[in-house]
Order: structure tokens, then C-alpha cells, then sequence
């Protein structure tokens, strides 16, 4: 078995644009931080081989206090390193990964044809391809490897799974499966994928290992996979990093609207960063200002978003002279003279649906 380290879309330098320039550059520091995180993962676990599957970094530029640390911390992995250039990185003689002094340790891929290098101590072989511009073709098509007895083939790769016609270097499951590899580790879905298996190859994309917006929400992290032939068992393991969350908080029932976020949010968020929408019907309309004051310190940032209506009485309108008015005026008066509560419910719910239908809409909401 040989253990992997499998990482993708560390998108290094990313330029956080929605926030300030201070909490920008302290967000871009905190993905310069990964790679120390990760480095120490390599050694805790006893990795044999990492594989970098693209979009290391967001650009083809790069601060220099990043390309110091990369240099730093890929070398001190003390193990094989393999890089497989994305659309974001992707490798010429301007790039990044022609500049950098890298180490001996660390091998990047830098054609659009899948390339292989022997391990021979490791009884291995690591495929690879890059991309060269923004996009490509197709990078597995045709492609099968020459299979050869107690071999066991690794590639890594940054594609597109399951998206035909992508300029994203589209991979299929008939792709994977034809390639006789027995483990792709995979890049450019921020998402982790789980482990697959298409024939007889397993493959898996990790996700981005910290979220950067509130389209890659939730815990973020890397993988680690024990590999055979014919065998793989996957790891998902988090960072530990910022998280973005999206919430719904229904202010319907609150009258102290700061206290049903904090509520809702129901954890230590202050190093997260959260969007909240705000829903439902509450009395007043909620002060976006003020919340933002008030919750300031409880999350590293907040965005908050009011899709709130106002509360609408169902019996507004019932002094109107209008065949509206005189509906509501003959249930008002059966409503004042209930005998319990159940009754005067079922009398304010025929109010809501007999408006329905006057009015050729929806329900007139109700607290």
C-alpha cells in the first residue's frame, strides 16, 4: 500500500474582494499558514507520495512572502511531491511553477499530454498533465496505461468530472475507468467528492482546503489514501480554517432580533464568517445597521441580508366598503362572539383562505 497526501485548489493569494484590506490580507496570510498545517500533516501521517492536483495558487502572479513559504514547505515534506498546474496556475515559461526553486523532492508536470515518472523504491509510477493556458481538452482521452505486474499507478490530474464539453479539461467515468490507473487524485470541484470508483480505478477530488466564499461553505480540507492494486481507503481530514456558513433565521416570533441570530447560529462563530437572511414576519422590520453593531466581534465577518415582510393583520381592510371589507366584517363578528380559541383559529383560517380566493393569491401571512 502507498499512502497519498492529496490536496487541491489551494488558490494562494486569492484577493478576498468582499472584505476590507486589513481582514483581506489577514485571510491571505491565514491560506499561506496551510501550507506549514499541511506540511506537518505529511510527517504526522507518514505520507509516501503528495500529490498537488492544480490551482495551488489563484493567479500567474504571486507575493513574494508566498513563493518564499511554498519553497520552504514543500522541500521540508521530505517525500515525493507531484503537481499537476490547473486553469488558475497553469504552467508556461512565465509561470509560477518555471520560476520558483522548488526542490529536488518536488516534480510539476508541465505538458498537456499525460506524462509518467517511475518510483520505482516505492513500486509505483505517478501519471500526470497540466494544463498550459486557461483551458484544455480533454486530458484522459484515449489515454491507457501499459499495465505491468506489481505496479501499482497513480495519476493526478486537474479536470472536470462529469461535465462533457468543459474547457476545464472534461474527464469522464469511461475516461477513468479506461485508464488503467488504480488511484486519480483529482482537482477543480471545490467540493470533496467521497471516494469512487469507475472499473477498476478509484478516484476522488478533496475540495478546496478553506473556504474562500459563501459558495464553499462548511468544513474544508485534504485527503489521505492508502493505495493498492485492486484497494484504496480515503481519509477526509479538515484544517481546521475559517468556514463560511449560510443561515435562514426566521424573525417571525422575536422581538430582541440581535438575541434569535445568536441563537440560531448556536456556536463560538467568531472565527467564521457568516451570510444570515433574515426571514418570516416579524413586527418591526429589522434594523441591518444596528444588528451589524451589536453582533460586531461575534463572527470574523457578517453579511446580512433582510427578506422579511411585515406582519399583516388578516383582518386589515374589514371596515372597507368592498365586497373584501363586508367578507371580513360577517367573519369578524362570528370571531368576536367564539366560545375558545380552537374556534376562533378555524374562523381566522377560513378569513386567510376565503381571501385566497377573492384575491387569486397566496395566504395572507399570519404570525
Amino acid at each position: 500500500m502507498i499512502r497519498i497526501f492529496h490536496a487541491a485548489d489551494l488558490h494562494l493569494d486569492s484577493p478576498f474582494q468582499a472584505m476590507g484590506r486589513d481582514k483581506a490580507a489577514q485571510r491571505r496570510a491565514e491560506q499561506r499558514s496551510m501550507l506549514a498545517r499541511m506540511t506537518a500533516l505529511v510527517r504526522d501521517y507518514e505520507a509516501d507520495v503528495v500529490l498537488l492536483a492544480g490551482d495551488l495558487f489563484d493567479a500567474d502572479s504571486h507575493y513574494a512572502e508566498t513563493a518564499r513559504l511554498l519553497e520552504q514547505a514543500l522541500p521540508a515534506m521530505g517525500v515525493p511531491v507531484f503537481i499537476a498546474p490547473g486553469n488558475h496556475d497553469w504552467y508556461g515559461p512565465r509561470s509560477p511553477w518555471a520560476r520558483l526553486d522548488l526542490g529536488e523532492n518536488v516534480h510539476v508536470f508541465t505538458d498537456e499530454a499525460v506524462q509518467c515518472v517511475a518510483l520505482p523504491e516505492l513500486h509505483a509510477r505517478i501519471f500526470g498533465a497540466a494544463f498550459t493556458g486557461p483551458s484544455r481538452q480533454p486530458p484522459l482521452a484515449g489515454f491507457a496505461a501499459d499495465k505491468r505486474p506489481g505496479v501499482t499507478d497513480i495519476m493526478v490530474l486537474h479536470g472536470e468530472v462529469g461535465a462533457p464539453g468543459s474547457s476545464y479539461g472534461a474527464v469522464s467515468e469511461a475516461d477513468i475507468a479506461r485508464s488503467g490507473m488504480d488511484y486519480i487524485a483529482l482537482g477543480h470541484q471545490h467540493t470533496f467528492s467521497g471516494l469512487r470508483k469507475s472499473g477498476n480505478t478509484f478516484y476522488a477530488w478533496p475540495g478546496c482546503p478553506e473556504g474562500r466564499g459563501f459558495d464553499e461553505t462548511g468544513e474544508k480540507g485534504v485527503l489521505l489514501a492508502d493505495v493498492g492494486q485492486d484497494s484504496c481507503e480515503a481519509k477526509f481530514i479538515g484544517l481546521g480554517g475559517r468556514r463560511y456558513e449560510t443561515l435562514s433565521v426566521d424573525l417571525t416570533e422575536s422581538w430582541d432580533h440581535a438575541a434569535a441570530i445568536e441563537a440560531a447560529v448556536g456556536r463560538d462563530a467568531s472565527r467564521d464568517i457568516y451570510r444570515i437572511v433574515l426571514t418570516g414576519a416579524p413586527e418591526t422590520a429589522p434594523d441591518l445597521a444596528a444588528l451589524q453593531s451589536a453582533l460586531e466581534g461575534k463572527f470574523f465577518a457578517l453579511d446580512l441580508r433582510d427578506e422579511t415582510h411585515l406582519r399583516r393583520d388578516v383582518w386589515d381592510g374589514r371596515e372597507a366598503l368592498s365586497l373584501r371589507g363586508l367578507y371580513l366584517v360577517r367573519l369578524w363578528q362570528r370571531y368576536e362572539a367564539a366560545q375558545s380559541d380552537d374556534e376562533r383559529a378555524n374562523i381566522e383560517l377560513a378569513a386567510r383562505y376565503g381571501l385566497r380566493a377573492l384575491e387569486n393569491g397566496e395566504e395572507i401571512p399570519l404570525a
